[in-house]
């Protein structure tokens, strides 16, 4: 019985600390991950921004160009093609950034698959 029950215990240690390593792994994972996440995002908002800064410079400096050109002889019909173009493309622009809102992937991809095979494999 002695021999049973130290054999029992030594089996029950080594399965806490294979469910422990599994666990640390996991969490290292997740943090790698969210981290990576986070300098992911970061980047993305700087360039954005920049991007809309140049973008929006471009634009006035184009509708400042065609206004000089159709000053003269179209003037209101070239501030409606403006306003017109400029409304276009904001609802295009607002459209495809509620797809893409809504169609985000899982960001903790890797995490979620590594504790799917782990349940896989623990379980018969």
């Amino acid at each position: 019985m002695d021999n049973e029950a130290i054999g029992t215990g030594a089996s029950g240690r080594r399965l806490g600390a294979a469910v422990l390593g599994l666990l640390h792994s996991h969490i290292e994972l997740f943090g790698i991950e969210l981290q990576e996440q986070k300098a992911r995002t970061l980047s993305l908002l700087l360039f954005a921004g920049l991007a809309l800064v140049f973008a929006l410079l471009l634009l006035t400096a184009l509708s400042g160009l065609v206004l000089v050109l159709l000053w003269d002889s179209y003037r209101l019909a070239g501030i409606i093609g403006l306003c017109a173009f400029y409304g276009i493309a904001a609802l295009y622009c607002g459209l495809r950034l509620k797809a893409a809102v809504f169609d985000e992937s899982s960001p903790f991809n890797a995490t979620l698959e590594e504790l799917a095979k782990d349940r896989e494999r623990l379980l018969p």
